[in-house]
Order: C-alpha cells, then structure tokens, then sequence
C-alpha cells in the first residue's frame, strides 16, 4: 500500500467524534502540521489521548481552545489554562490519570493485554469507580487499555516504507501510540527510501504505520 500522502489527504481520514491520541510532551515530539489541518478542517467532538493540553496557542493546545475536544484522557492540564476553565465549566470532561499509568494504559492496548495492573493511586481520588485486586495482601488498581481510532504522531527520518526513528526525547509517547490506534499518520521532518535507515535505529516498525505526510507541506 502507498503510504505517502498529502496532508489534506492523510487528514481527512479523521472524522467528527473520533478518539485521537497525539504524540508529544508539552509540544515536544508533536506533529504540528497534521493539528494545524485538524483545526483547518473543524473536525469536533473528539476525545483526546495526550500526555498533556500542552499549551494556549500551540500545537494540541489549540484543539482545546477552538473547542474540537470533548473529552480528554490526560497527566496534566496546568500549562493551558483553557483546559481548566472550560473543565470548571463543565464545557470539557478531564480523565487526569498518573503519567506513568497513561503511557501503560496506551501501552497495553498495543500490547493486546486486557488491563494495567499498579499500586499508582491506591489511597487517593484515582482509585474512585475503579477495580481495585488483591496480590499476596497488597492491593492494586486495575486500569483498562486505551486505544485509539487515529495517532497522530512526528518522526525525526521516516523511509517510505513506514520505518520511523524519533529525535531523542521527542520519542516520548510517539512510539506506544503508533501501535495503538486502527489509523497512524506520521508527520516526518525528513523521507527517505527505503534501505537507508539503520534497521539498529528503527524505533517505529512499517507495520504499524498507515499515513506519511513530509514535513514540507
């Protein structure tokens, strides 16, 4: 399958009520051009995966403020101020899960394992609804995968094929999300052909990736 495409034509595979998962931390790692047409486009009620909102004006942030998410699964919202007000305003639903519970929640439903088992918020609001098990007399929430309809995620060199390698700490949540969503589009900073990445460096295997948009569009 072709899988270089426009940006317009990559982005209009994303749809009114989707679940979206962004990779990125605080903007690092995000794949600025694919949002910039999401907003473009004035696709809505989405739910949204993402470590954070990062922040007002920039990259994820800005699907907050134009108020194209519904919902949103995320560690932290303190850098965008957006997040909290139209939270408070009921206008938004805020899942704030611990970072490290988020990432294994992703993780896993790449994986195809059924839950997350961790000690994380045991004793805190973060346990609230939630199965809680007992393993040799310690007790553990039980959190469920995530998965995604589309990833929207950034790669440093992609080849053709759909090998990706990421720039140093922007891999952050790219990878995990790449394989947990039915669609991945890629923004990659450079293409090459196929062959010329060190098959060493490859973090992102072609398998898992549908959608390549070069970062000169």
């Amino acid at each position: 399958m072709k899988k270089m495409r426009s940006l317009t034509e990559a982005m209009a595979s994303v749809k009114d009520g989707m679940t979206i998962m962004v990779g990125g931390f605080l903007g690092v790692g995000s794949p600025d051009l694919l949002l910039e047409e999401l907003i473009k486009n004035g696709v809505k009620d989405l739910t949204l995966i993402a470590n954070d909102t990062s922040f007002e004006g920039q990259d994820y942030g800005e699907l907050i403020v134009n108020k194209l998410v519904k919902k949103v699964y995320t560690s932290h919202i303190g850098t965008n101020r957006e997040t909290g007000r139209q939270m408070n305003a009921n206008e938004l639903e805020v899942i704030l899960t611990p970072q490290g519970t988020l990432a294994e929640q992703i993780r896993a439903a790449g994986a195809g394992l059924g839950a997350v088992v961790t000690p994380t918020g045991i004793g805190t609001v973060v346990e609230e609804g939630k199965q809680i098990l007992e393993v040799d007399g310690k007790k553990f929430l039980v959190e469920k995968p995530l998965k995604a309809d589309v990833a929207l995620i950034r790669a440093k060199k992609a080849d053709r094929s759909g090998n990706l390698i990421y720039d140093k700490s922007a891999r952050n949540f790219n990878p995990i999300m790449a394989m947990a969503a039915d669609l991945v589009i890629v923004q990659a900073d450079e293409i090459v052909e196929p062959g010329e990445l060190d098959p060493n460096f490859v973090m992102t295997p072609h398998i898992f990736v549908d959608f390549i948009v070069g970062d000169d569009q």
